[in-house]
């Protein structure tokens, strides 16, 4: 028997043991970042997500993760359901195993094809009912913090610097690992414009607990419409309007539409009208902290020398297109801005 047939094997013992599910079917599912994912279908025919963490996982965080996602869900956001065990905890585990089970969000496709079209409204009004909503969460009320502890390149530069020492000790000499060296010393020089770039951002942002990691992958849609928000992080305070740029702003969108500057602005006006509460100034600098966010991370480059066997041919294009973005981003941000200020003022 395979490890993964016996993976299959440990998630159909645990289903009726911990949740009372009687799984008639267990199949792997959509790969995740650092779990393995399973769809199991029970005796009434519905289906569940199965979601297996890896030995050392810290399981504290991910059910704080998951609490958080059942507050959103409170707030009328379109979040799948965690189902309980029967002791009522949100992680079972067994067999070496730890899982949690949400439900299965049918017909439904991750943003990783781009926005477009009336997608950009919904996914700036969800957005924006997200983060009204978890401005009321327990974890404390939004607050202001410097502008450079959102785009901080001072810890850009150290991370670059770093990396660039790593590379030096054996220097790759060809394919991803080459281009990644060499396009973080680019980086690297490019740091005091970036600097410049970012210094004409708000004194002060806003900050408060957000989704954590909405990324294309976690968000689902459904036709023109979002299904559902998935993979919380725990409860951190961090930027709104970084958080608002980097789903808007996702490299797979801007290097494929290339009229998003207009995009941009409907899903903000959209954002704006279900979370009147950020300040206008914050979502004018949508595009430039998106753009210095890029420039100051060594994401996926450092996996490169931190993590080879992470490098897929997906990651890699992944990696050159989140360079190619950050360059576009660059180059239109006095247009996008523009766009933002008529619509804002």
């Amino acid at each position: 028997m395979s490890r993964a047939e016996s993976d299959v094997m440990v998630v159909a013992g645990i289903l009726p043991l911990f949740y009372r599910i009687v799984p008639t079917a267990v199949e792997e599912g959509p790969a995740g970042t650092a779990t393995r994912n399973y769809v199991a279908r029970d005796s009434d025919g519905g289906r569940w997500f199965v979601k297996a963490y890896p030995p050392g996982t810290d399981l504290d965080a991910e059910r704080q993760a998951l609490e958080l996602s059942q507050f959103a869900r409170l707030g009328r956001i379109p979040v799948p359901v965690v189902r309980q065990t029967l002791a009522g905890d949100l992680i079972a585990a067994a067999g070496g195993m730890a899982v949690s089970v949400t439900a299965f969000v049918e017909n439904a496709e991750t943003a990783e094809g781009g926005l477009s079209g009336p997608r950009w409204a919904a996914v700036g009004e969800t957005v924006g009912r997200l983060h009204r909503s978890l401005a009321c969460h327990p974890a404390g009320p939004p607050r202001r913090v410097p502008a450079s502890e959102v785009c901080d390149v001072k810890r850009a530069r150290q991370r670059l610097e770093r990396l660039l020492a790593r590379f030096a000790k054996k220097p790759p000499v060809s394919g991803f690992a080459a281009w990644a060296q060499e396009t973080a010393a680019r980086r690297l020089d490019a740091l005091p414009a970036v600097a410049a770039m970012v210094k004409e951002l708000p004194v002060s942002l806003t900050v408060q607990t957000i989704h954590g990691d909405l990324a294309s992958p976690n968000l689902l849609l459904r036709g023109q419409r979002v299904a559902a928000l998935i993979d919380f992080r725990p409860p951190a305070h961090r930027s709104p309007a970084w958080e608002l740029g980097r789903i808007l702003l996702d490299p797979r969108t801007v290097l494929a539409e290339p009229d998003w500057p207009t995009g941009l602005a409907v899903a903000i006006a959209a954002y704006r009208a279900a979370n009147p509460a950020l300040p206008a100034d914050e979502l004018l600098a949508v595009p430039r902290i998106a753009a210095g966010y890029l420039a100051c991370s060594v994401y996926p480059l450092s996996e490169a020398v931190d993590d080879p066997a992470a490098l897929t041919p997906e990651l890699e294009a992944y990696g050159r297109n989140r360079h190619a973005a950050m360059t576009e981003l660059r180059d239109r941000l006095t247009q996008a801005e523009e766009v933002l200020h008529d619509l804002l003022h």
